[in-house]
């Protein structure tokens, strides 16, 4: 299932109705780790590979991961860089998959990044579940209207099933001058 949310109270409750003991989270946007808690609370038999660009994370997350049960494993990159999806993605399928994916960017009202990372990463890592913390997408989902029922039951778009990890992403270069 995929879950849009923009309040982060409501984001992190619908974390605790989707992450269970032994599941493998992908947390994109991190930051200072406060879902992170969250998440490590909830799947004390799992694994969580948290990543953020910002230089305040790696600190706080190195803090975290000695604090709490669940391993921990913090990746200091941008998630918009096919290098960063390609190491994630090996690191996932040696522990045999992602669970949950989580992706909150900011939360801001631009959904367009957020929504190729999100396309991309779960087309590529097939979670089970995932939660995506933005304005813009929730908005945009409340705000269409059509007439056919497309959807997906899996925590990922089933209509990229075969995709795998994408060539290299020379595109996401164009998403933002800041890469």
């Amino acid at each position: 299932m995929i879950n849009v949310a923009y309040d982060i109270k409501v984001y992190r409750q619908v974390l605790k109705d989707i992450v269970k003991e032994d599941d493998v989270v992908v947390e994109l946007g991190c930051h200072v780790g406060n879902s992170t808690r969250i998440i490590s609370q909830l799947a004390p038999r799992g694994k969580i590979i948290a990543l953020d660009k910002g230089s305040e994370s790696k600190e706080k997350l190195d803090q975290l991961d000695k604090e709490v049960e669940t391993p921990i494993e913090f990746i200091n990159a941008d998630v918009r860089l096919h290098e960063t999806l390609e190491e994630v993605a090996k690191k996932v399928s040696a522990i045999g998959g992602c669970d949950v994916l989580s992706v909150d960017l900011g939360g801001g009202y631009h959904p367009d990044t957020t929504f190729k990372v999100f396309y991309i990463w779960s087309s590529t890592l097939k979670p089970r579940e995932t939660i995506i913390r933005n304005r813009g997408l929730l908005d945009f989902i409340h705000s269409a209207k059509g007439s056919e029922t497309i959807s997906s039951s899996e925590g990922w778009l089933e209509s990229c099933r075969d995709d795998g990890v994408p060539p290299n992403l020379k595109e996401l270069k164009l998403w933002s001058p800041k890469v």
